[in-house]
C-alpha cells in the first residue's frame, strides 16, 4: 500500500477533515465546471437548440446512472472499513468483486441505454426540434458510459484508502481536455452536438486510461487479476448497494415532486427557483464535500473498532459544518439578487429566488447536521437506514410541508416548507445517530 494514503485511526481528527476535504471540493469544483464549459461551448458555438438538447440529455444521463452512482457509496464504506482494520485480503477481494460488478452493470447500461435513447426520448415528450440532436447525444455518451463510471470508480476507491489529493489530477485532465476538444469537433471537424459528446467521451476515456496506469504503477490501489467475486464480498456489494443506489432514486423523485409544488405559481417562480437551485448546488458543495470526507474517515475507525474517534469525527464534523453553514448563509444573504442575476434578468424571478435563498440559507446548518450523521451512519453500511431516512425526508417532510406551507402562504410556503423539512430531518438523524442501532451493522458476514 502506498504511504501516501491516509491513516485515519491515529492523529488529529480536525486537521484530518479539513486537510482530506479540501481536495474533495476541488474535485467537486472541478465537475461542476466540467457541466459550465460543455454547456458554454454547445451554447455559443451552436445555438439554442443545440444547448436544450445537451440538457435534456444530461438529464437522462443522470436519472439512469443515479442508481450506480449510489452504489458507488458501498465501494467507499467497504473498503474503508477494510482499510481500518488492516485487511488487506479483504480489501483486495471487495476491490475485485467491485470492479467485476460495475464493469457489468456499466456495459449493460450502455448498451441497453443506446437503444432505448429515442424511445425514452419520446416518452418524456422531447419536443420535435430538438429531438435528433438529443437523440444523437444521448447515444454517443451511452456508448462512452463505462469511461464516466471508471475514472469516478478510481477517486472513490483512493479516498476510500485515505487519499483525496490523486483524484484531483484525474478530473482536472478531464476537463481540460474537454475545454480544448469541444471547440475542435463542434466547430473545427463540424460535428455539431455529436462532436461535443464524443469530445465527452473521449476526455473520460484518457482520464481514465491515465487512472488506471498511474494507480497500478505507483501501487495506490492493489487491483488484482479480476476474477468471479465469492458470495461474501459479491453479497456485501448488493446489500449495501441496493439501498444506497435507491437513495439517490428516492432523493431525484422528491426534487421532482416539489418542482409540481413549484410550477402551480407560474413561469417566473419557476425561473426564480430554477436559478435559486443552481445557487443551491454550489452552495453544497461543501456540504456535500464533508459528508464525503466523513464517510472516509468514519468507515476506518468503524473497520478498526474505534468507536470513541468516531464520536469525535461526529462532533468535530458537526462543529466544522455549523460554522461552515453560518458563514456561508451570511454570504448568501448579502449577495443573493447579484447572484441570482447571473442566472436570469426577470424581476419577478430574481424578487422570488432572493426571497428563497434569503430565507432558506440560515437552515442550511441543521442540512449540514443532516449530511455530517448520515456519513458516519454510511461508514458503518447503515445503507438501509439512510435510505429510510432519505425516504422521510423527501417524501414524509420536504414535499408534504412545501405544499402545505406554500397553501397557507403562497409562493413563500416553499421556502418555509423547505428550511422546517431541514430541521425535522436533523432531528430525525440526529435520534437514529443517539438512539440506533447502526454500530451493530456487519458489513462482511465471515464464517
Amino acid at each position: 500500500m502506498a504511504s501516501q494514503n491516509v491513516d485515519f485511526t491515529e492523529g488529529n481528527i480536525m486537521r484530518q477533515m479539513i486537510a482530506f476535504s479540501l481536495p474533495i471540493f476541488l474535485t467537486n469544483v472541478l465537475q461542476t465546471s466540467y457541466q459550465f464549459i460543455d454547456s458554454l461551448w454547445v451554447g455559443n458555438l451552436l445555438g439554442s437548440d443545440a444547448l436544450a438538447s445537451v440538457s435534456v440529455s444530461a438529464t437522462i444521463v443522470f436519472t439512469m446512472l443515479s442508481f450506480i452512482i449510489g452504489m458507488n457509496g458501498a465501494t467507499l464504506t467497504i473498503l474503508a472499513q477494510r482499510r481500518g482494520a488492516r485487511d488487506e485480503e479483504g480489501m483486495k477481494e471487495s476491490l475485485n468483486a467491485f470492479v467485476v460488478v460495475f464493469a457489468l452493470l456499466s456495459v449493460g447500461i450502455g448498451i441497453v441505454g443506446y437503444f432505448l435513447s429515442p424511445y425514452i426520448l419520446m416518452l418524456i415528450q422531447t419536443p420535435a426540434a430538438i429531438y435528433e440532436l438529443a437523440t444523437q447525444y444521448l447515444q454517443i455518451n451511452f456508448i462512452g458510459i463505462v469511461f464516466l463510471f471508471g475514472y469516478n470508480f478510481i477517486g472513490t476507491v483512493l479516498r476510500a484508502l485515505g487519499d483525496s489529493r490523486t483524484p484531483i489530477r484525474f478530473v482536472f485532465m478531464a476537463v481540460i481536455l474537454n475545454a480544448i476538444l469541444d471547440p475542435l469537433f463542434i466547430a473545427y471537424f463540424d460535428m455539431g452536438v455529436a462532436g461535443a459528446a464524443i469530445a465527452t467521451i473521449l476526455s473520460q476515456g484518457f482520464s481514465f486510461i491515465y487512472a488506471l496506469i498511474y494507480t497500478k504503477r505507483t501501487g495506490k490501489i492493489p487491483f488484482m487479476r479480476p476474477h468471479i467475486p465469492s458470495k461474501m464480498y459479491a453479497t456485501a456489494i448488493f446489500k449495501l448497494g441496493i439501498p444506497a443506489g435507491l437513495q439517490m432514486m428516492v432523493i431525484s423523485g422528491g426534487m421532482m415532486a416539489i418542482m409540481s409544488v413549484v410550477n402551480a405559481f407560474g413561469e417566473d417562480v419557476v425561473a426564480g427557483f430554477g436559478a435559486s437551485q443552481r445557487m443551491d448546488n454550489l452552495i453544497m458543495l461543501p456540504i456535500v464535500t464533508l459528508g464525503s470526507a466523513i464517510n472516509s474517515m468514519a468507515g476506518q475507525n468503524i473497520g478498526a473498532g474505534k468507536w470513541e474517534r468516531v464520536s469525535g469525527i461526529a462532533r468535530s464534523g458537526i462543529t466544522l459544518i455549523v460554522s461552515l453553514s453560518l458563514a456561508i448563509a451570511v454570504l448568501v444573504y448579502i449577495s443573493a439578487p447579484w447572484l441570482l442575476g447571473l442566472f436570469v434578468d426577470n424581476p419577478n424571478s430574481i424578487a422570488f429566488g432572493t426571497m428563497y435563498l434569503t430565507t432558506v440559507c440560515f437552515f442550511y446548518p441543521f442540512l449540514g447536521i443532516n449530511f455530517v450523521l448520515n456519513g458516519i451512519i454510511r461508514g458503518a453500511g447503515g445503507m438501509m437506514q439512510i435510505l429510510i431516512l432519505n425516504f422521510i425526508s423527501f417524501w414524509v417532510l420536504r414535499y408534504p410541508l412545501t405544499a402545505l406551507f406554500s397553501e397557507w402562504t403562497g409562493e413563500q410556503g416553499i421556502a418555509y416548507g423547505m428550511g422546517t423539512s431541514f430541521i425535522i430531518s436533523a432531528l430525525f438523524a440526529g435520534a437514529y445517530y443517539r438512539f440506533g442501532r447502526w454500530r451493530e451493522i456487519r458489513v462482511l458476514q465471515r464464517r
